[in-house]
């Protein structure tokens, strides 16, 4: 008798330890689900401009739309200082250069897009709009990268219109915090002031890799130590939004 009961009770062991582990892992498995970040306030879609300044993350980002050269100089520099960022990328670039994707990629950089034509949203039809994002999709994963869910629409332009259908999407819209305006060439000193004295947690900052730049390479031998100086640590946009607070602006 003494037997049956003292095997009924291990089975009660059993079946409390298998009751836990399953509990546990239902929790972890909502908390992953509660750390995707939700951009629409009250139906309205959102871009978002910032992180959670509770963690010492930072973002930074590259746009590339044309161009070989200048790329790999910031590469260099990212590697050098162990730096991860987040790439958005034209997929009419992409097609041209998957060997250059395929170096980001191995980077540990995230991807992101800037449609497929480098032409402003604001300036095209709606179906125009949906036509390019589509083939900018089919691009990306023709070269492997099925799920890009982060876009930024072309010279940032946009309205509600444009971020819904990027929503329509299964997208998000990213913009920025900080925009040292590399791309006009203002000066090394003025790029690495414009980041460094804005720099905080949670910043997305906005630079760029295409041709077009002459600078910036040369800004980030100062920038990229001098964000590690204030205590942030760069990780990429889907990190960034992970498990925070994140902020985004209400486009009219």
């Amino acid at each position: 008798m003494s037997f049956y009961f003292m095997k009924a009770e291990r089975f009660k062991r059993y079946g409390v330890v298998v009751a836990l582990a399953f509990f546990c892992a239902l929790l972890l498995w909502v908390g992953q689900w509660s750390q995707l970040p939700v951009f629409s306030n009250e139906g309205e879609p959102r871009a978002l401009t910032q992180g959670s300044e509770d963690r010492s993350h930072v973002a930074l980002t590259f746009n590339i739309s044309w161009g070989t050269e200048k790329v790999h100089e910031v590469l260099k520099q990212l590697e050098a200082h162990k730096a991860q960022a987040t790439f958005f990328i034209s997929g009419e670039w992409a097609e041209r250069h998957p060997d250059i994707i395929k170096e980001i990629h191995e980077g540990k950089h995230e991807i992101g897009m800037m449609g497929y034509k480098y032409e402003s949203y604001l300036e095209r039809k709606p179906e125009q709009v949906r036509s390019d994002i589509n083939q900018a999709k089919e691009a990306f994963e023709k070269l492997g990268f099925e799920d890009i869910k982060w876009i930024r629409p072309p010279h940032g332009h946009m309205d509600k219109e444009v971020l819904t259908m990027i929503e329509n999407q299964g997208m998000q819209a990213v913009q920025w915090s900080i925009n040292p305006r590399d791309w006009e060439n203002p000066g090394t000193n003025n790029i690495i002031d414009a980041v460094l004295n804005e720099g905080s947690k949670g910043d997305i900052i906005l630079m760029h890799a295409s041709d077009s730049v002459k600078q910036t390479a040369k800004a980030l031998e100062v920038i990229l130590p001098g964000l590690k100086q204030k205590g942030l640590k760069f990780v990429s946009i889907t990190e960034l939004v992970s498990g925070g607070e994140s902020e985004t602006t209400q486009i009219e």
